[in-house]
């Protein structure tokens, strides 16, 4: 039974898991997503199937609940619907750091048309079920949402079931990224950890050190080697 807790003008009414509480915490309402919505539809705020989504009034919908970074859901960019997904069993010893060594992007619209050209080569050049990287960030300092926390990528082979991967968008052979997208990235990791999605003793990687290429960039792989928790050891 769920108890009302009133103080003062506050009412606190927790919410049992698989409840619409969350979607209406942001002001959405649970809905089938076949339906129209007028803003973006968020997964994961609503009881039921996968079709029944939480539909904001807002364009761009931070779902991370993470101090210090913003993580737009991938409905807030435009994402199509994944062809099929496989669920990432949490939480992930591995975290891959990526660049997309193409255009680089500095405020929403522009990264949002950045993501969507990068998932329509994911999925109709190359054949994926999706974009394939977890998360994605801009020099806006932003975050994106891309496969997130609950389905297993396509972003680092031989890895994808064991780790989360975050790309940079842009090339960075030659420069490092602005410090507002390095800091965020340092903060989505520290959520996902504090959200039990990655483990405390993860070991972070650049995409190179596991393959042949040279993801993600010779001055931005020099960088994240003096980042928390890399590892010099072969995953």
């Amino acid at each position: 039974m769920l108890i009302p807790l009133i103080f003062s003008c506050i009412v606190a009414i927790p919410f049992a898991a698989g409840s619409d509480a969350p979607c209406h915490n942001i002001g959405g309402t649970c809905q089938d997503d076949h339906l129209h919505c007028s803003g973006s539809y968020v997964t994961g705020l609503c009881s039921g199937d996968a079709h029944r989504r939480c539909c904001s009034s807002h364009t761009a919908v931070d779902i991370g609940g993470c101090s210090g970074v913003k993580i737009y859901s991938r409905d807030s960019w435009g994402a199509r619907r994944p062809k099929s997904f496989s669920t990432f069993h949490t939480p992930a010893s591995l975290f891959f750091i990526h660049h997309t060594a193409g255009h680089g992007c500095h405020d929403f619209n522009s990264c949002a048309h950045t993501l969507r050209g990068i998932q329509n080569y994911h999925m109709d050049t190359r054949g994926w079920d999706d974009i394939g990287y977890s998360f994605l960030v801009g020099q806006d300092g932003n975050v994106y949402e891309g496969r997130g926390w609950h389905h297993v990528g396509a972003h680092t082979q031989g890895y994808n079931s064991r780790g989360f991967a975050a790309s940079f968008m842009g090339n960075f052979m030659t420069h490092l990224p602005n410090a507002a997208s390095m800091n965020a990235v340092k903060a989505l990791i520290a959520c996902g950890v504090q959200k039990g999605y990655i483990s405390p003793s993860y070991h972070l990687y650049g995409h190179r050190d596991v393959g042949s290429t040279e993801c993600p960039g010779d001055q931005l792989y020099k960088e994240i080697q003096s980042w928390p928790h890399y590892s010099h050891t072969h995953p």
